[in-house]
């Protein structure tokens, strides 16, 4: 990273700010406690290609603690440099669903410890850090083409134990994981609905509640249709 490089970033990302959009971010549960510019994903994506991948100037924006700069650091990231302890940090200094659902599908999905830190994070008590872990499987679901069905059916124990999770941004996420793993193919889809099938048996209201709105996609015609025309 030049010794410019984060100050030249952040004057971008100053220049594309939109302080009238933050209350409708707050509608939508983003925290806007956290410094925040209101910058737009698309915007945030043009920057991420402006300025090319940079690790060293990501993990600089991550440390700012902005909430655009950090998921401009999920863009210019370089996902192969990552190390267990760069992705902890990232994880434990998260304040908002979507600065860790951003880092968790462009930056952690392509690292490879991104297994491993599904697995570790799933059963940490701290909100973010356990929401990212249920984020990072969704979106392994989409990136990691070459995981076989077995990855993820490993990883339905851990959605069994986190389904019970009242808190709002864990039980969403884990939801987000189950629907994610029972749309990849007919195999894993019989599996995910098994798995919420065991969940509505749980005297757990967020568990239900995670159960019965997988089952509502996972079971609908546009998904079993879709998912047949794959046999």
């Amino acid at each position: 990273m030049r010794p410019d490089s984060l100050s030249q970033a952040l004057d971008l990302l100053r220049a594309e700010a939109r302080p009238h959009e933050l209350a409708g971010m707050a509608r939508f549960g983003m925290n806007v406690a956290q410094p925040r510019l209101g910058v737009s994903v698309p915007t945030l994506r043009c920057l991420g290609k402006q300025l090319g991948r940079d690790h060293a100037l990501a993990l600089a924006l991550w440390d700012s603690g902005i909430a655009d700069a950090q998921i401009l650091a999920s863009l210019v990231a370089e996902p192969a440099r990552f190390t267990a302890r760069e992705m902890d940090h990232w994880a434990q200094t998260m304040q908002s669903w979507d600065t860790c659902d951003q880092a968790c599908s462009n930056a952690f999905a392509a690292s490879p410890l991104a297994w491993r830190k599904v697995a570790a994070w799933a059963t940490k008590r701290d909100e973010f850090v356990r929401r990212a872990a249920f984020a990072l499987l969704a979106a392994l679901v989409v990136h990691d083409k070459a995981a076989d069905d077995a990855a993820f059916i490993a990883t339905l124990p851990l959605i069994e134990d986190a389904a019970t999770d009242e808190r709002n941004f864990v039980k969403k996420a884990v939801n987000w994981a189950l629907r994610s793993i029972g749309k990849r193919n007919p195999a894993l889809n019989a599996e995910a609905i098994a798995c919420a099938q065991r969940l509505q048996t749980l005297d757990s209201r967020a568990a239900r509640w995670v159960a019965a709105d997988a089952l509502r996609e996972l079971q609908s015609e546009a998904v079993q249709t879709r998912l047949a025309a794959r046999r």
